[in-house]
């Protein structure tokens, strides 16, 4: 593994090192991101033959690799480690805001012949689809800005990820070759994921459609998502997707419910659910959706669902539990559903959504310029609520809960 350490002569700097010592490491580091550059370009050169036979022309990838360098963005980002773990009803109160809710009804009404066709060609609801695209970009707002190839081509040479580098390059490589987009266009995310809804090279292999008719299939397209919209209709109907079928829903467990049974391993009919007690929560039978499972993702004190087999096939798309139930929730909510019944055990002084999105309206109100309130209580959300607690002669300690929102009722008017 090769390691550049940026930063060292600034971290001795603060540490009192005199300034000569610091601009020697300065100098150091310097020399570092060179030789690591340096090392890097004489991959390039010998990964060109790699590539020449597995049937990539000297031409295309002479293009696609003309300017790349080593990206230490995309190194720093894959070595870094989340700094907190977020709770399921924090993730799915950013993953269904109200303003993705918004603005996928708005996608909805802008592009709802072009989902009704995809809906028809590929059997997979339109409403699932659209929640996807809010989730991957934000409806084609981010769709990432590093180039693909570079971001490839250093997870490959910096070691932790060489095998999955290698292999989605090539990938890359051939989508280029064949004329779908240029190198210079082909931009994602740092760990290679593409286009609106993100696909990886080789997934992109797999599923890409050319929904458009234009011989390219363009998931990039800025003004038209249709390619990329039919790639993940296709995609999901290739991992088994069933139409008109819920990924779940919103259940009452029994008094005295056997608690081992609440396991996506176990799965049963809606009958048998029925027979034990399971009720929807307006108290009727668990509908026929094929076999199901009880899944609390909270824990007992949290809301229960029963989901269906379409929740597995939407972790085929991302293999997380959170994940899934937030592009369920999402496509349902752009649909007009309401939120669950049964409320998060968020824990004494936690904030709702819709008082997180008091807190940053109101700190808007007093002069904080945090943009859109948008419920996520982020480092600039966090910045202010201390920099306002500051201000009223208190410790401040950026926590955001129900005393801070009394407080901050009272002076922001």
């Amino acid at each position: 593994m090769r390691l550049i350490y940026t930063g060292l002569a600034v971290a001795l700097a603060l540490s009192g090192a005199q300034t000569v010592q610091a601009n020697t490491f300065q100098k150091n580091d310097l020399i570092i991101v060179a030789q690591s550059q340096s090392g890097f370009q004489r991959w390039v050169k010998n990964f060109r033959n790699v590539a020449l036979t597995k049937g990539i022309s000297a031409r295309t990838y002479d293009r696609a690799f003309k300017g790349v360098k080593l990206n230490t963005r995309v190194m720093q980002l894959d070595r870094k480690q989340a700094e907190f773990s977020r709770q399921i009803w924090d993730y799915l109160d950013t993953a269904t805001s109200p303003k993705r809710v918004r603005n996928g009804q708005a996608m909805l009404a802008k592009h709802k012949r072009t989902l009704n066709r995809i809906e028809q060609k590929y059997g997979v609801d339109k409403k699932i689809v659209l929640a996807i695209w809010g989730l991957e970009s934000s409806y084609g707002k981010n769709m990432g800005d590093i180039n693909i190839i570079e971001a490839l081509a250093t997870l490959a040479y910096d070691g932790r990820r060489e095998k999955f580098g290698k292999q989605q390059l090539l990938e890359a490589l051939r989508i280029i070759q064949r004329g779908d987009i240029t190198a210079n266009r082909m931009m994602g995310s740092w760990a290679g994921a593409m286009g609106h809804t993100q696909f990886i090279p080789t997934s992109y292999q797999a599923s890409a459609q050319d929904f458009t008719g234009d011989g390219k299939r363009n998931v990039w397209d800025p003004k038209d998502p249709s390619d990329a919209l039919a790639s993940t209709a296709n995609y999901l109907k290739k991992a088994g997707w069933t139409h008109n079928q819920p990924w779940g829903v919103e259940v009452k467990l029994p008094k005295g419910f056997n608690y081992g049974n609440a396991s996506l391993k176990v799965k049963a009919t809606p009958a048998r659910w029925t027979e034990l007690g399971v009720r929807t929560v307006r108290g009727k039978k668990i509908p026929n959706y094929g076999q199901g499972s009880v899944f609390l993702p909270a824990g007992a004190d949290g809301p229960a669902f029963v989901v269906f087999k379409n929740f597995f096939v939407i972790k085929r798309y991302n293999n997380a539990n959170s994940y899934a139930m937030a592009v369920g929730h999402l496509g349902d909510r752009i649909k007009g559903g309401g939120n669950f019944s049964k409320e998060w055990p968020r824990g004494p002084g936690a904030l709702k959504l819709d008082e997180k999105l008091e807190v940053q309206k109101l700190l808007n109100r007093a002069g904080y310029d945090l943009g859109e309130p948008d419920g996520i209580i982020g480092p600039k959300t966090i910045d202010a609520v201390s920099a306002i607690q500051i201000s009223w002669g208190k410790q401040p300690n950026g926590k955001a809960d129900q005393d801070f929102l009394k407080v901050l009722r009272k002076k922001v008017r």
